[in-house]
Parts: structure tokens; sequence; C-alpha cells
């Protein structure tokens, strides 16, 4: 493959993350016009409503397991690894962070939470032990 289809995912992780921004801007605003919050509350990290606490957390979540999955990305391509099989992991991880962030922002509930985050864990690691293959077995 090695094109750039293996940046694809990627971009679209990067949207998601662009995406909950925006969202946590809108809750935030909407808390403080609701009177619930002081826009000093914000700048001095004194509270947040559960609203926009879910948002904040999910964007954490962002740069948590995603962060390996960057450097799986970025890896496979250098090593020539980035194969449909490769790909379609990548995409996969891709959508359940999308579907993980969607119940973090809306219902929050664990039950449904956690097995799209271990879904995640076990597709990344797929994409991990892909690579020490591809490593292991092609050089």
């Amino acid at each position: 493959m090695t094109g750039y289809e293996m940046f694809w995912p990627i971009i679209a992780h990067v949207a998601l993350v662009y995406g909950l921004y925006m969202l946590l801007s809108v809750r935030r605003r909407k808390a403080v016009q609701a009177g619930n919050v002081k826009l000093s509350d914000y700048r001095e990290n004194r509270s947040e409503p559960p609203e926009s606490l879910f948002v904040k957390n999910s964007i954490a979540n962002q740069f948590e397991l995603p962060v390996l999955f960057y450097v799986c990305c970025i890896l496979l391509y250098i090593t020539e690894a980035d194969n449909l099989g490769a790909l379609v992991l990548a995409w996969i991880f891709v959508a359940l962070r999308y579907a993980h962030a969607f119940v973090h922002v809306t219902s929050n509930r664990m039950r449904f939470r956690g097995p799209l985050f271990a879904a995640g864990y076990v597709v990344l690691g797929a994409m991990w032990a892909w690579l020490a293959g591809w490593m292991a077995f092609s050089g």
C-alpha cells in the first residue's frame, strides 16, 4: 500500500478531537448563560458542570490510548507494513473512538463505554502485533 491511506484514520481522529473541543465550548457557553457557573470558574479551574465535564474528560481520553495509535500508524507507514489489514484495523479503532466519545458525552454509561474502550484497546493491540510481526519476519 504505502500511499497516504494510513494517515486518513489519523486525520479522522483529529477531526473527532476538534469536534469535541467545539462541543466543550458550546456546553460551557450554555452553562455560563444559564448561570450555572461563572466564566471565571473556568479560568481558575474551580468547577465544571457535568454536561461539560463529560466532554472535558472525553477530550482527555483522546490523548491517552490514541497517542499509541498515532505512533503505530506512522511506524506502519515507515516500515511499509501498512497493508489493507492494518488499514482496516486503524479505521475500526477510529470508529470505536467515535462511538466511545459519543457515549461519553451523552449518557456516559460505563455499561456501554467500557466495552467500546476495551474493543479499541484490543484492536490497537492487534495493530501493534501486526507491526511487530512485520518487523520480525520481513527483514
